[in-house]
């Protein structure tokens, strides 16, 4: 059974973070002072390189996979590497083909691109077991590769989950839009985080992600799910984190929905309770050792 827990109270989060654990490592994120890791690629025989940042450290280790057209230069990912550092844990964050430093074209990538990306940086590049953290799309790639890559994914942290997003939110589209989207072979999808002001989205593209669906059925995922949405996020519906944990054969699911969080959750209270929130699971993780 899924626990939902509605943080709203200020008083509440300072309490977390204030008498937990996470009140004394928490600073080191914030203070400004960020030394990066260094810009490294991957190399792949007859693929685009993919730009990546590595820390080395204790397992479990972090991933962070990011959202559509995003980045590992975010406020998140730069956030949980200082994290990552001050424990003393391995952490990896990269960019996908197509997007930031990664070499491809984005107009030709599909889910399944990405997904291959995400599972090459797992077999690859990361080291022993991972707790994968995955942004709105980025969520999507992370129950993909839960699902593909059993031994290696001990623990699971969706941000703004966007399972099927982009598929579903097509279909429930009016007719009349989808026969038009038919015609002209592509589909402006609204969003305030493009220039444009939309994604434009081949049907190609939303043909390719729909074998890439798992809300359908049972998602075989068995580890710890930790899902973060806001209640205000314009984006990506909160109700698909609770689809997921509705889905996911894992015993131990918990949905916190934060009541004025946004899409992208990133502000400082936003972050810090996505931190608490891995401490949290790096503490079980390790105690189960």
């Amino acid at each position: 059974m899924a626990a939902a827990v509605l943080t709203n109270s200020w008083r509440g989060l300072y309490q977390t973070f204030t008498y937990g654990k996470v009140a004394s490592s928490l600073p080191l994120c914030y203070t400004g002072v960020r030394h990066k890791s260094t810009l490294q690629y991957a190399s792949r025989p007859d693929l685009p390189k993919l730009a990546y940042r590595k820390i080395k450290g204790k397992s479990p280790g972090v991933v962070f996979l990011p959202g559509y057209a995003s980045n590992m230069s975010g406020s998140k990912a730069e956030a949980l590497e200082e994290f990552c550092k001050s424990l003393g844990h391995s952490y990896l964050r990269f960019d996908y083909t197509g997007c930031g430093q990664s070499e491809g074209v984005f107009e030709e990538c599909t889910v399944g691109t990405w997904k291959k990306d995400v599972l090459y940086m797992l077999d690859e590049i990361a080291d022993g077991p991972q707790i994968l953290v995955g942004s709105s799309m980025g969520g999507w790639l992370m129950l993909l590769a839960a699902i593909a890559r059993t031994e290696k994914t001990k623990a699971l942290v969706g941000i703004s989950t966007a399972a099927d997003y982009l598929v579903t939110s097509f279909k429930t589209q009016p007719i009349e839009v989808r026969k038009e989207a038919e015609d002209k072979g592509e589909w402006m999808l609204p969003s305030k985080h493009s220039e444009e002001g939309h994604y434009r989205l081949s049907m190609d593209f939303l043909r390719e992600a729909e074998n890439h669906c798992v809300l359908q059925s049972p998602i075989p995922v068995t580890c710890p799910v930790r899902l973060l949405h806001g209640l205000k996020d314009e984006d990506v519906p909160w109700h698909i984190s609770m689809q997921v944990a509705e889905r996911v054969l894992s015993a131990d699911v918990d949905v916190i929905l934060r009541r004025h969080g946004q899409h992208r959750l990133a502000d400082k209270d936003d972050i810090k309770l996505i931190v608490y929130t891995i401490d949290d699971l790096i503490d079980k993780l390790t105690t189960l050792v």
